[in-house]
């Protein structure tokens, strides 16, 4: 694995806070895989294939309904993981997984999870944290579903992505956050219209800059007032 690599993975707070010994290992069998915008990784119902980080690109997590209907759950960037959950209950992919723009990811294959967790099952507990960090973040977004009017939700959305739902390591944040008016209200069960109001009025005040695809964050300070509500 490359130092170059190897830092960009340590940017997660999760993978930062293995021990040296263990990020070598949790790399030593793991393979690039390259995607093409739009092309699928896994369906929901797809049996276990192992884990999954990004480095570089995106991956859009989600489902279609019954008539046809989007949910986009989650954005996954470099440098976070993705894909314990079946690791951890040995069931079926949770979601569909796309690649919202050519990406490159990192894959350990579930028989070499399996085998370096044989090697020492307090390993477990590594896995179990991945986890848990998103139970937390998932937690904390029902909550503001429920009790948050649409701005505050959209600014507290929009800084949770900034710092990957709490998944980079300290210091590490992001400006720019890939993603349109539509696929954060799907977030947030807003509409584009709503979405675009909030943003409008954001950008107005100098919070943040709209652009095709993309918003980046000017000033997060103001934007976490905003999600004070």
């Amino acid at each position: 694995m490359s130092d170059a690599t190897l830092a960009l993975l340590r940017q997660g707070r999760w993978f930062a806070g293995l021990d040296e010994a263990f990020q070598q290992r949790l790399l030593q069998p793991a393979r690039r895989v390259h995607l093409a915008r739009g092309e699928r990784l896994f369906a929901r119902g797809d049996a276990n294939s192992g884990l999954y980080a990004v480095l570089s690109g995106g991956i859009s997590v989600g489902a279609v309904g019954p008539g046809g209907k989007e949910a986009l759950v989650a954005v996954a960037e470099a440098p976070q993981w993705f894909g314990e959950i079946a690791l951890i209950d040995g069931g079926p992919r949770t979601h569909d997984a796309h690649a919202r723009e050519a990406s490159a990811l990192l894959w350990l294959p579930l028989a070499e999870l399996h085998a370096l967790l044989a090697e020492d099952p307090r390993r477990w507990q590594a896995f179990g944290q991945l986890a848990m960090e998103k139970l937390r973040a998932l937690f904390t977004s029902v909550e503001e579903l429920a009790l948050l009017a649409a701005p505050a939700r959209v600014a507290r959305r929009l800084l949770s992505l900034a710092t990957a739902h709490g998944q980079l390591a300290e210091g590490q944040t992001r400006g720019a956050l890939q993603l349109n008016q539509e696929q954060l209200g799907a977030m947030l069960a807003l509409t584009r219209q709503t979405v675009n109001l909030v943003l409008k009025d954001f950008e107005a005040r100098g919070l943040l800059r709209c652009q095709y695809g993309r918003i980046d964050i000017l000033d997060g300070a103001a934007l976490a007032r905003e999600g004070q509500g």
